[in-house]
């Protein structure tokens, strides 16, 4: 019986090793097929990621050429603050066009032109904001301004850090003007001059004259007090009548007038902000061209704007005279809020004459220039109804259409502006300008 045993034994031990071979040979296949399925599967949503980042490229450039404003979104770094108090990161970068927010309702998509991440570098956003500055010397009217709450990296995006190792776009500006006018200089003569000013508790102030000295000024009973008005032009370019107006023949010259200019800005500290601005900054470079060939005169205009953040004043802790800065900001805040919403919803009436700031900002949204708009927020859940807002808000900025034109006159007509500006001024007039 046992030798029986011992025979149907072995019989059926290589025949059990047999199905397990089976088995495991299936599992290799299944496994190898598997692995394709899910290399497929991710070679597809590589293809549609990528397919769907084109497409809104391409959206983008056909929207830029109808005239529409143009919107970059600037997500910064979780700060110190934020860290400390643990909140959840709710904002996150679906792909460069996209932005996502989760919300107790669910996530929320918004796009954009642009969309930076925390990682992005000063250098990286200048790369897109670079060739306006070509617009410039063209002879277009070129805004870019930042919005967003109050300590989103506004200041940040558009004047950099203290030592300005990472210099943002007002310095690069300077820059690269005066780059495109050195590699231009056979072609054309070129001129810049500038002016700085600041809105602050809704008056306009010129920032080349000193907080001192403008005080002394309005003490003395004989001495013209300065004022500061926006005006428009035949063409409709915004300028600031009665603010001083300095030429600058070099990219250092032009930074060093700015240092002067942010010496007398109002800034002070928040809990929001260390130094968070309590003013709109306006700075506004004019660049004439002068073709050697022909004659006839490019005038462009750039318009950088760093715009004072939103505030709660809960969170801010703002009181007495910041608590009035602070009501002055969003003030002029919900103007621009409104005139962008006319504008986004193609009313009839845009109340430009509602706040200071939407006049002098009058060309630059719904007007003849070439605008772009940088919004910054904070990836944090602490801030995310202000993120919401400044998302909504920038949304309705993309809806903006402007048309913008250049500003070429020719020979004859820029010596005909010459002999009027020599006319009024009591200077004689030759036959050799006529």
């Amino acid at each position: 019986m046992s030798e029986l045993e011992d025979i149907l034994g072995q019989e059926t031990l290589p025949a059990t090793q047999r199905t397990v071979k089976g088995v495991g040979q299936q599992l290799l296949l299944l496994q190898d097929q598997l692995k394709q399925e899910k290399e497929e599967k991710m070679k597809i949503i590589a293809n549609y990621t990528s397919e769907r980042a084109m497409r809104k490229k391409y959206y983008n450039m056909v929207e830029e050429m109808k005239g529409k404003i143009r919107v970059f979104c600037r997500i910064r770094p979780v700060n110190r603050s934020e860290a400390t108090q643990g909140g959840a990161v709710v904002v996150d970068k679906l792909d460069d066009y996209s932005v996502t927010v989760e919300t107790p309702r669910g996530p929320r998509e918004f796009q954009f032109d642009k969309v930076l991440g925390a990682e992005a570098s000063q250098e990286d956003l200048f790369q897109d904001v670079n060739r306006l500055m070509q617009s410039v010397i063209d002879g277009y009217n070129v805004c870019i301004f930042a919005y967003g709450q109050t300590g989103s990296g506004k200041t940040f995006t558009m004047v950099g850090d203290k030592d300005q190792k990472n210099p943002g776009i007002m310095p690069r500006s300077f820059n690269a003007i005066f780059d495109i006018m050195r590699e231009n200089s056979s072609k054309s003569d070129f001129k810049v001059s500038t002016y700085m000013l600041e809105l602050y508790n809704d008056r306009l102030q010129d920032l080349f004259v000193s907080q001192a000295g403008e005080a002394h000024s309005q003490t003395q009973p004989h001495s013209p007090t300065r004022r500061v008005e926006i005006k428009r032009n035949r063409k409709g370019v915004v300028f600031a009548q009665g603010a001083e107006t300095k030429e600058a023949s070099s990219a250092q010259e032009l930074y060093a007038l700015f240092q002067q200019a942010c010496a007398n800005r109002h800034i002070s500290a928040t809990k929001m902000n260390v130094e968070s601005s309590r003013s709109h900054l306006i700075v506004g470079i004019m660049v004439e061209s002068r073709n050697l060939a022909n004659g006839s005169v490019n005038t462009g205009k750039l318009s950088l704007v760093d715009l004072a953040g939103s505030e709660r004043a809960a969170k801010t802790g703002a009181k007495d005279h910041q608590l009035k800065e602070a009501n002055s900001i969003n003030k002029s805040l919900s103007a621009l809020g409104d005139v962008i919403s006319a504008l986004s919803a193609e009313l009839p009436h845009v109340p430009y004459r509602n706040s200071k700031l939407t006049q002098v900002m009058q060309d630059s949204l719904g007007g003849n220039a070439k605008t772009l708009m940088i919004v910054n927020i904070s990836p944090s859940e602490y801030n995310l109804d202000e993120t919401l807002t400044s998302l909504i808000y920038a949304t309705r900025v993309k809806a903006i259409t402007n048309n913008a034109q250049r500003n070429v006159d020719s020979k004859e007509i820029a010596q005909l502006k010459e002999v009027i500006v020599k006319l009024k001024s009591g200077q004689t007039v030759e036959e050799v300008d006529l």
